[in-house]
């Protein structure tokens, strides 16, 4: 009767849930499943682009404005060079060949710096205004390089904000941005770690790597079994079987079963590699300068003095470069931090198995010198 009273109860107050309750309770699930794993990996992305259009909308027209005054620059100073080379020409003899030789110099040199300004202004080699949206280094996907550049905290510095709501909006985005890509490093960097521990665990052991569980499977058990060698001799077979099924089922919770520190250097080294050669094919770079610009990226150092689609006459492909280069960065990042997460296992891993080792040294001199003290006396 009581239970039946108690589900009538129950029945009867999720009856009475208000519009307001069910509202709140989707805001509470709705809140748990953001901050969840995929969670956190949608909320990047979806903060990314949310701030890949609005700094687009706000330097985009700023940026275009600049460019057309550079191109207009370029074709005002190309025009009075040429101008200016005709009229030395027609001044000088050809006998003073050194007269115009100097003038020459001094028109190329003044040509020389209108050009450098007018790159200081957002000159790419571009001569016609109507390729300046397809060229834009405010283009989606450049604006999207750059949200990722600021809340990575890697910051090339060859693209930034010129408008004063450019910049205090960049200040905020990162306030928000940064802690939310930390999170995002914390949780993936921690799920790839598991799944990688588990992978290695079971290929290893499955295959019966006889040092991998010799020296990643010590136990107190083991310990307190290579003292008693006749109890190993009865049982050895039943505990490795038991070992190995145990250690497959639940490797990941395990917390003796760690990777080596040289495997996790490998796969970064081989991240950092596998990205020279693609930047090298799609940049034109050579291997030394991709490789230059995974680690300087991947580190989050961030120089910013080789970036992709940082070239004059680089339109081609442009788009393509920042979005691959973006997918790079944020896998990228996720496996430093697994590596990082199983690298640390590993070394605390080894520094508590020097501790117990230490630990039975010296319980065992103990108990020698104890059997020493208490021997008969002849």
């Amino acid at each position: 009767m009581e239970r039946k009273r108690s589900s009538r109860h129950r029945q009867r107050y999720r009856k009475r849930k208000t519009t307001c309750d069910k509202i709140k309770d989707f805001i509470r699930e709705f809140i748990a499943f953001m901050f969840s794993n995929v969670g956190i990996i949608g909320l990047v992305v979806g903060y990314t682009i949310c701030g890949a259009f609005m700094f687009q909308a706000i330097e985009g027209t700023e940026a275009s404005d600049d460019r057309e005054e550079a191109i207009k620059d370029i074709h005002s100073a190309r025009s009075k060079t040429r101008d200016r080379l005709w009229e030395i020409t027609q001044k000088f003899n050809v006998l003073e060949e050194e007269a115009w030789r100097e003038q020459a110099a001094s028109e190329v040199l003044k040509f020389q710096m209108e050009v450098i300004d007018a790159i200081n202004k957002g000159y790419d080699g571009v001569d016609d205004v109507k390729d300046l949206s397809e060229t834009s280094q405010w283009s989606f996907s450049g604006a999207f390089l750059y949200s990722l550049t600021v809340i990575t905290t890697i910051g090339y510095g060859n693209v930034a904000p010129k408008t004063e709501w450019g910049k205090v909006a960049t200040i905020f985005y990162a306030i928000i941005g940064m802690p939310l890509f930390l999170l995002y490093l914390s949780n993936i960097g921690d799920i790839l770690a598991k799944s990688f521990k588990w992978s290695y665990a079971k290929c290893c052991l499955c295959r019966g790597c006889g040092s991998n569980r010799d020296s990643r499977s010590v136990s107190p058990e083991n310990s307190v079994a290579v003292q008693v060698p006749e109890i190993i001799d009865e049982t050895d077979e039943q505990y490795e079987e038991s070992h190995i099924e145990s250690t497959l089922g639940d490797s990941v919770k395990d917390d003796t079963i760690t990777v080596p520190v040289t495997l996790c250097l490998a796969i970064m080294v081989g991240y950092v590699c596998g990205g020279a050669i693609l930047f090298s094919k799609w940049e034109d770079w050579d291997f030394l300068d991709g490789s230059y610009f995974c680690f300087i990226s991947l580190s989050t150092i961030g120089f910013g003095d080789i970036v992709p689609g940082d070239q004059i006459y680089a339109s081609k492909g442009l788009d393509m470069s920042f979005i691959f280069c973006s997918m790079y960065l944020m896998l990228g990042m996720a496996i430093i931090a697994m590596c990082f997460n199983l690298m640390q296992e590993e070394v605390i891993h080894k520094f508590r198995s020097c501790v117990k080792a230490v630990k039975n040294c010296c319980s065992c001199s103990g108990a020698r010198d104890d059997d020493v003290d208490t021997a008969p006396i002849e």
